[in-house]
Parts: C-alpha cells; structure tokens; sequence
C-alpha cells in the first residue's frame, strides 16, 4: 500500500500538482495556557491525526472571544512556545478583531483576543491571524521540482470554478507532507470540496 501511495504522489509531483487541503478554525497553545484553560496537570486528548507528522485534532475545544461574537473552535496539538489562534477573514469579522495574514509562526502585529476555556481564561493575548496559504514541502520533494524554503508560486484550483491563488508560500522541511493548506473562505472562493488538485505556477 505505501508503495502504490508512493506512486501516486510520486506521479502528483512530477505534473506539477499539489493535494489541496482545507484548514478549520483553531488554535495552538503553550503547555501552560492549556493547564490554565482546562486546569492543572491537563493533557490534549488526540481524536485525529492531521495530515503533518506528529500534529492532531485534539478533543478539546475553547472559545474565541471577540468585541461582537463568540465562536467554538478546536484545540490542535501537540503544545506550542507560543499562542497561535487561526482564522479566516469571515471569522475576524464575526468575532469583531483584527488578524493580519501571516505564516505560522509569524505573530508579528497579532491581533489580540480572549480564549475561554472550562476552567480558566486568557484575556486579550496578542495571538490572533488569518494563515497565509503556504504548500508544505518535503525535502526530497523539494530538491526534485528545484523549489526553496520561502519561495512564492502560484496555484490554480483545478476545480469547477479555477482561481489562481498567488503569493503561495513554499515551507520544506523534512518533516511535512506535501498539501497545500488554505481556510474555508478560500476554499469557498475556489470551489474546493473534497479531493482537489492545485497545478503550481512557478514566475
């Protein structure tokens, strides 16, 4: 089975394609916001590994507070150094905050929101984003189609309806899989739903 996997991965890169994948609303936390939110010695609880190694759903869930509404969102893990919360354009709006489109990681002018957990709560920390759509890359991939840690390309969705997303970031590492990540007001844009291609457009 790995090797027909193999295979058709093998065949995906070698037409210049990229699986497109859709990212939910989420957060990450540190060790020590979690034990805040659900009190002292918690753990995350995995319900489903995601498609990047060692990452997953967790069954927990908290809630996003913003200056006009709410919203329930999923805890992904494992822990992090830093405080991470994930939206899209249309959540930032309901919640009634600012986030910048960034790259994960990157929380340079976060926009501040309250995350309410079961047990406590983290008031107005600087940690809110919209994620800037990135394709993670393995190395060996990398090497093969010539592409660098940080490159900008563009992807057409092969979809019914096929916008060109440009300014696509490149992030290898030896320890992702090779998708493509966008949210959901993306995906809606695109049509994407379900087992979608991307072709890369290198300038």
């Amino acid at each position: 089975m790995n090797r027909i996997i193999d295979e058709v991965v093998d065949s995906i890169v070698k037409s210049g394609l990229v699986e497109v994948e859709v990212s939910a609303r989420h957060v990450h936390l540190t060790q020590e916001q979690i034990e805040i939110l659900f009190g002292e010695g918690a753990q995350l609880h995995p319900k489903r590994m995601l498609s990047q190694p060692g990452q997953f759903l967790s069954e927990e869930k908290v809630k996003l507070v913003g200056k006009k509404g709410t919203l329930q969102v999923s805890v992904l893990g494992p822990a992090r150094s830093a405080a991470q919360v994930e939206v899209s354009i249309t959540d930032k709006r309901t919640l009634g905050v600012e986030a910048p489109v960034r790259e994960s990681g990157n929380l340079e002018g976060a926009g501040t929101i309250t995350i309410e957990g079961p047990k406590g709560v983290l008031k107005d920390i600087p940690a809110a984003i919209v994620a800037h759509n990135h394709i993670h890359v393995p190395t060996d991939i990398a090497r093969k189609m010539n592409m660098k840690d940080g490159e900008r390309v563009s992807v057409q969705m092969l979809t019914e309806r096929m916008l060109t997303f440009d300014d696509v970031v490149i992030r290898v590492s030896d320890k992702y899989r090779y998708k493509m990540h966008i949210d959901f007001d993306e995906a809606n844009a695109a049509m994407v739903s379900g087992f979608t291609l991307g072709k890369i457009i290198r300038h």
